[in-house]
């Protein structure tokens, strides 16, 4: 019985340093946070739950409403911010009161409210890295749209060959001619449509696009005239009625009266005859 009695005495004991382990454990649980603090470590559903804050962030002249929870994270700004910015959060430079925050420092702790004001800025490397994309796109537009030129100028000389035999009438053009470069422009067309160009190459592309069009026209209207060479000539003779009426009543084409001689004499002195 003694036994039994030390052993459940002993048992307790255990327990309850277990207990107090386990205790100390969650008081110890902390984390440093930016500046210094010492804070309890929040676990990563708290944020969800925390109080709900509207945050005014500019950026550049645009200027968005954030609702986010109050416990949560400057880094988790960033990522609300990427689907409003188009800015990935490894791109974004967040400033609250002069100061940039890290992506670790949580909201309320920096002292953000609601309807507080806080700075989006593109990092300036990031700035640069687009530019220099942007510029390469641009040099590629021009190369590619400088090549469907020199193709375009190509199929140029087998339209003005045909045009040339057409006008001089020497010889029938076959249809199937006409045709089969109307689909090579139509080509080029295609070509041009896939360029994604911007600024002055985009002007470039617009112009070569009106050019193939314009050949596109003329090789129609050289396939109809072939297809039928003795059709009226568009210059044809324009004839006008301009009609003069004279006191006799008899209409004439621009004819004017001519007058009476001025060796004409009428006279009134009759003869009688038997």
């Amino acid at each position: 019985m003694v036994l039994w009695v030390r052993f459940l005495s002993k048992k307790r004991s255990s327990t309850s340093q277990r207990v107090a382990s386990n205790a100390v454990k969650e008081e110890i649980d902390w984390e440093l946070r930016p500046g210094g603090m010492l804070v309890q470590k929040r676990d990563p559903g708290d944020a969800a739950s925390g109080p709900m804050i509207k945050i005014k962030v500019s950026y550049d002249s645009y200027h968005h409403d954030i609702a986010i929870s109050a416990q949560s994270t400057f880094g988790d700004l960033k990522r609300v911010l990427a689907n409003e910015t188009g800015l990935e959060p490894k791109e974004q430079r967040l400033l609250f009161r002069g100061k940039e925050k890290d992506d670790e420092e949580c909201l309320d702790m920096a002292g953000v409210k609601d309807m507080s004001k806080v700075m989006l800025l593109e990092d300036p490397a990031s700035k640069e890295r687009k530019l220099q994309q942007k510029n390469l796109n641009i040099q590629k537009a021009y190369e590619a749209v400088a090549k469907v030129r020199e193709e375009v100028d190509k199929l140029s000389e087998k339209v003005v060959a045909l045009e040339a035999i057409v006008h001089g009438g020497t010889k029938k053009v076959e249809e199937k001619e006409f045709t089969v470069l109307t689909e090579l422009f139509m080509l080029q067309l295609l070509k041009l449509d896939t360029i994604d160009a911007d600024g002055e190459a985009k002007v470039q592309r617009r112009i070569e696009v009106h050019r193939v069009q314009g050949f596109v026209d003329t090789l129609d209207n050289l396939k109809a005239r072939s297809s039928n060479p003795f059709r009226p000539s568009s210059n044809a003779v324009s004839v006008t009625t301009k009609w003069e009426t004279f006191e006799s009543g008899v209409g004439s084409l621009s004819a004017k009266p001519n007058p009476l001689l001025s060796s004409t004499r009428i006279t009134q002195d009759w003869e009688v005859f038997d």
